[in-house]
């Protein structure tokens, strides 16, 4: 019993420590939806729990030494939530002379919100590896529950951060500028952290 409560407090904080920035997303993703009505919130709660399960399969399966990817090429990734900022100014400079102004919609779909998702926990991939290859089948299970419970739990507060009318309002009023700035900065620290850019060192 002791060691499964140890497996659960270990998954716990590794859970939260590697996907503490997923919050930023999920709330921004929420205060599009309450906005723009897109992406819808299923859309976001299923292509979360789809993005990190690519994650912890893919991590699944590099712990069996079946295959091992560079980090700068992981890094990547970080082009998909990059270009769906750019597109989002594109489409907010596009309709600046509208008398209102572009609803947020960065992430429009499930895909999206999935594709997003893998993007920012790229890096999650250097850690859950090397964590289901030492703890063995049983915990293992035990460590991708506790991955099922948490993705609930930050699902559910960033669509409480999300809730808040003052906060909509100024999205709905500056959104179209604030949410590709937020994708454009999160896809920018992926690329250099993992340091798929040229003259970044990685980590």
């Amino acid at each position: 019993m002791a060691d499964v409560l140890g497996t659960i407090g270990a998954a716990v904080g590794v859970f939260a420590g590697t996907n503490v920035d997923d919050l930023i997303i999920l709330t921004v993703l929420f205060l599009s939806a309450r906005a723009s009505g897109k992406p819808r919130p299923w859309q976001i709660w299923t292509g979360q729990y789809a993005g990190v399960g690519v994650l912890v399969a893919v991590s699944a399966v590099a712990a069996l030494g079946l295959a091992i990817v560079p980090d700068r090429w992981v890094g990547l990734l970080g082009l998909v939530p990059f270009v769906l900022g750019v597109k989002g100014v594109i489409a907010a400079i596009r309709s600046r002379s509208d008398d209102e102004p572009p609803a947020p919609t960065i992430a429009t779909g499930l895909l999206s919100v999935a594709g997003v998702t893998v993007a920012n926990g790229a890096d999650n991939i250097s850690v859950y590896t090397p964590i289901f290859r030492t703890i063995g089948l049983t915990n293992s299970l035990i460590t991708v529950g506790v991955f099922v419970v948490g993705i609930a739990v930050w699902c559910a507060v960033g669509s409480w951060l999300g809730s808040h009318k003052k906060v909509i309002g100024v999205v709905e009023r500056f959104g179209h500028w604030i949410v590709p700035a937020v994708f454009m900065l999160i896809g920018a620290v992926i690329l250099i952290q993992s340091g798929s850019l040229p003259g970044t060192g990685g980590h």
